[in-house]
């Protein structure tokens, strides 16, 4: 079963279009959007396990320049 995650992402002023192409680069990311409000970028992440997510977020996200806070919220999906 995929885990899916969408992470919601601040960045510095000016830096919202430089984060979101770091990130359309990374593989494991399935969308990657520039968005208003207390967010500027939100990208869905897929992997197959948590423990996946989790490097894919500590290890490749945190360490783009620009980013100032991230909140990763796990999909827990409702079936179909």
């Amino acid at each position: 079963m995929t885990t899916r995650a969408y992470v919601l992402i601040e960045t510095n002023v000016g830096k919202t279009r430089e984060v979101a192409t770091a990130l359309q680069g990374l593989g494991g990311i399935k969308t990657v959007d520039a968005v208003t409000g207390p967010y500027d970028v939100i990208a869905v992440v897929e992997a197959d396990d948590l423990n996946i997510v989790g490097d894919l977020v500590t290890k490749k996200i945190h360490t783009i320049g620009g980013i100032t806070r991230t909140v990763t919220c796990l999909s827990v999906g409702i079936g179909s």
